[in-house]
């Protein structure tokens, strides 16, 4: 069989993954505090023929080999972790990081998991928690009857109650940074997980050290861009038809060979 088959057909899988990447980046254009996927490819292994730099006689060596490429494949997919823009809301408990960090979520299991989505919310004990009902880390609780929540640039959180015209402090909210954050693992929920690739999580106050600062009444949108995603799905596409015609191409070799021999 014609190699250039084969070949062709790593083209055709890898260009399909990249699709899917290049889907989903566009699936969560509105997703809170979404960052985008990128698929990055690698070369396969090469069968030499002539090796660069051979002896092609006593005085003399080959000034380039033979290297038949095998194909490729998708090597990985990174996280682009450049921040989104951020979005006013009339929500106090929204809340969003200008700047490096994560929110800390503890897990039911008893992990920490992190996450740049802000929009928090209220449970039946008056605690903050996200979307799935896991709670901020450290945990904030509101009092009954408040009338007024606060949080500041460096996450102090006060209240006021009906009756007490001075606000109470419940606690501060800390975030959280990472050496790599292309090494989190991502599980979903807008959450990721601490890995060996992203180095242990350096837990501070908002606004110091290089984190960044709460901003209450503000969420950050995802930092998916249609336009980019749609052009890379264009360039997709031609490479996905292209791999294609080499298939169809090797097809009708075969198919010539088949014929006349």
């Amino acid at each position: 069989m014609l190699p250039s088959l084969w070949v062709a057909k790593t083209g055709l899988s890898a260009q399909d993954m990249n699709l899917t990447t290049i889907s989903n980046n566009l699936a969560n254009v509105s997703t809170t505090g979404f960052k985008r996927d990128r698929a990055e490819f690698e070369d396969l292994l090469y069968q030499i023929r002539r090796q660069p730099g051979g002896q092609s006689s006593q005085d003399s060596e080959l000034p380039s080999g033979l290297q038949l490429g095998t194909g490729v494949r998708i090597a990985g997919t990174q996280k682009i972790f450049t921040e989104g823009s951020l979005q006013t809301t009339e929500q106090p408990l929204d809340m969003a990081i200008n700047g490096r960090g994560f929110f800390q979520i503890l897990l039911p299991d008893g992990n920490i998991a992190y996450t740049r989505d802000g929009s928090f919310q209220l449970n039946s004990d008056g605690q903050v928690v996200n979307s799935q009902g896991f709670p901020l880390e450290p945990a904030i609780v509101l009092p009954p009857e408040v009338r007024t929540f606060t949080v500041g640039e460096d996450g102090t959180v006060s209240v006021t109650v009906a009756g007490t015209p001075q606000p109470q402090i419940l606690g501060n909210i800390q975030t959280t940074d990472f050496t790599n954050y292309a090494g989190l693992e991502a599980i979903g929920n807008n959450l990721f997980l601490e890995t060996a690739s992203s180095g242990a999580p350096q837990v501070g106050t908002p606004g110091l050290n290089g984190l960044g600062s709460v901003l209450q009444n503000t969420l950050e949108n995802s930092n998916v861009s249609v336009v980019e995603e749609l052009v890379n799905m264009i360039t997709t596409q031609r490479a996905y038809e292209m791999n294609s015609k080499v298939i169809s191409t090797a097809d009708q070799m075969l198919s010539f060979i088949t014929q006349k021999l």
